[in-house]
């Protein structure tokens, strides 16, 4: 059973980008904005069908967690969860990162689900969508961060272009997510 402290940079590093660094933000070797998207660890689990894999935000839904932790726990073979983690490098609040989580998931920029493959042993969808449409508004909630905010800053063009593409992005991870549970 694995727990991924998802802060989006290598925080042991510095707030190096990485492969988990979302489109526009900025971080260490990534002075302009990343330019590419983050990749999604959630799904490259579930593409091998036998893992347990959740994601999860306690600060959204502490109730959704708590199920997630305990189907992992109780899963006979490996399971990954993966955790919405603000951190220090995000510029924020950390006294505040619990509402930080939920702001993330209320705006579409988090996802929370599970995928259990006994459920699909059992003739069912093995994938559940626990995340509600966004109700917040996106960009509000990333320049409320200063690896976003900064980049808006030092070249407000260039920001806009690739906050839209990093909307986009959240908004067909969504649909790509509601599609699954849907099956």
């Amino acid at each position: 059973n694995i727990l991924v402290m998802d802060t989006e940079v290598y925080s042991n590093t510095g707030g190096q980008a990485s492969k988990s660094t979302p489109t526009g933000s900025i971080a260490k070797f990534a002075a302009s904005g990343k330019r590419t998207k983050k990749k999604d660890l959630g799904m490259i689990f579930m593409s091998y069908g036998y893992i347990y894999v959740a994601s999860i935000s306690m600060g959204a839904n502490q109730a959704q967690t708590l199920k997630a932790i305990k189907e992992a726990e109780a899963y006979p073979g490996p399971s990954i969860i993966i955790a919405y983690a603000p951190c220090i490098n995000h510029g924020i609040n950390m006294s505040r990162s619990q509402a930080e989580g939920k702001a993330a998931v209320e705006s579409g920029y988090w996802q929370l689900y599970r995928y259990n493959p006994e459920l699909g042993e059992a003739g069912k969808n093995p994938f559940i969508l626990d995340s509600k449409a966004p109700t917040g508004d996106f960009k509000e909630f990333i320049l409320g961060e200063n690896r976003y905010r900064a980049l808006k800053a030092q070249a407000p063009e260039e920001a806009e272009a690739l906050f839209d593409r990093s909307a986009a992005e959240a908004k067909e991870r969504f649909e790509s997510y509601q599609r699954m549970a849907q099956e």
